[in-house]
């Protein structure tokens, strides 16, 4: 190999050497982090401080309460709406300035305008007392005291317990030296008010939201009283309705799943309409609603039995015709299940 060869191929290795040690020095462009995206509005990179992780933990809390707000299913919705009822009962017949010291929630007023006729769903009623219910005096005019008894009196021990006939709130808990002695009154959902007289002591408190059946007092003999026994009553917009009409109190049970109020003469009525009801909140419309709906597919609906006192699961089913495990599984109900007189089942 000649000098000039040798000459140029180390020129050559030289530009090489160069070139790598030029590229070695050079600093390597990084690519951007990828983009994550919380929201249609909001994107942040994984290089955001603070200030984007307080926004993804924002998007993430708006992401769950609107997911939240659509898992309510339409039964919770429902107990929501019955929850509510109970707390404001039947506030679409009474309005909101009836809820008063006295047993006529309008006493002292002007008669309320009425509707000329209402049905009453008497379908959750339990008897007051349990056992075997005496009736000692009825509702009516009393020549012997020359006044009107607004009630029934039912026999009872001192110390035996008063039960709410059907779920309400109470409105009053009270005493009256001249008259109820210790008593209560309590507003129910389907516009009825009910009122237990004479008991030896109030257990419920005012305001409290009961169950039909809740033990509400015990039954005594106080007030204008003769001897231990239940006065009750049953009222509707303060007018005293006969207990009897409502209730057989041989049987245990409503006369009939709805009781069909007439306004007595002398009231100003006007025709009730479940749709179009003054002072009417969410839960009393959807209570309405129901309770309409339940009215016209009763012909449709499965027969109803109500349980007497003594009855058991195999007499009833020799009555209805049906098997106990078919009782049972229409009712949805153990073959142990207590049951208590006034108690609907399907057959």
């Amino acid at each position: 190999m000649t000098s000039k060869s040798k000459s140029f191929v180390a020129f050559v290795g030289l530009i090489l050497v160069a070139c790598t040690q030029l590229a070695a020095q050079t600093p390597h462009k990084t690519s951007s982090p990828p983009l994550r995206r919380v929201s249609p509005t909001r994107v942040v990179t994984a290089r955001d401080s603070l200030s984007g992780r307080n926004l993804l933990a924002d998007g993430y809390g708006i992401m769950t309460a609107r997911d939240a707000e659509t898992r309510i299913s339409d039964a919770e919705m429902e107990r929501a709406l019955e929850r509510e009822a109970l707390e404001y009962p039947a506030i679409d017949l009474y309005g909101e300035d009836s809820w008063t010291d006295w047993v006529n929630p309008f006493a002292g007023k002007s008669s309320p305008r009425v509707p000329a006729t209402y049905d009453i769903d008497c379908s959750g009623f339990v008897m007051p007392l349990e056992g075997t219910i005496r009736v000692t005096s009825n509702y009516g005019y009393r020549a012997r005291y020359r006044r009107e008894h607004k009630g029934i009196d039912i026999a009872l021990r001192t110390g035996d317990n008063v039960r709410a006939a059907f779920d309400g709130k109470v409105r009053i808990r009270g005493f009256e030296r001249g008259g109820y002695g210790n008593y209560i009154v309590i507003r129910h959902p389907n516009g009825l008010e009910t009122v237990y007289g004479h008991m030896s002591r109030c257990i419920a408190q005012e305001g409290q939201i009961v169950k039909a059946g809740e033990v509400i007092g015990k039954g005594g003999s106080t007030g204008r009283s003769t001897g231990p026994h239940l006065h009750f009553e049953t009222r509707f917009l303060g007018i005293d309705i006969n207990p009897a009409l409502i209730i057989d109190f041989g049987v245990g049970a409503p006369q009939r799943d709805y009781y069909t109020f007439v306004a007595p003469r002398g009231y100003k009525t006007y025709a009730y309409d479940d749709s179009n009801a003054q002072s009417k909140t969410s839960s009393d419309a959807k209570y309405k609603t129901k309770a309409k709906k339940n009215r016209a597919s009763a012909s449709r609906a499965p027969q109803i039995y109500r349980v007497k006192k003594g009855d058991t699961l195999s007499s009833i089913a020799k009555k209805t015709g049906i098997s106990v495990s078919r009782l049972c599984k229409a009712n949805n109900m153990s073959s142990r299940a207590v049951l208590r007189p006034g108690q609907a089942l399907k057959y």
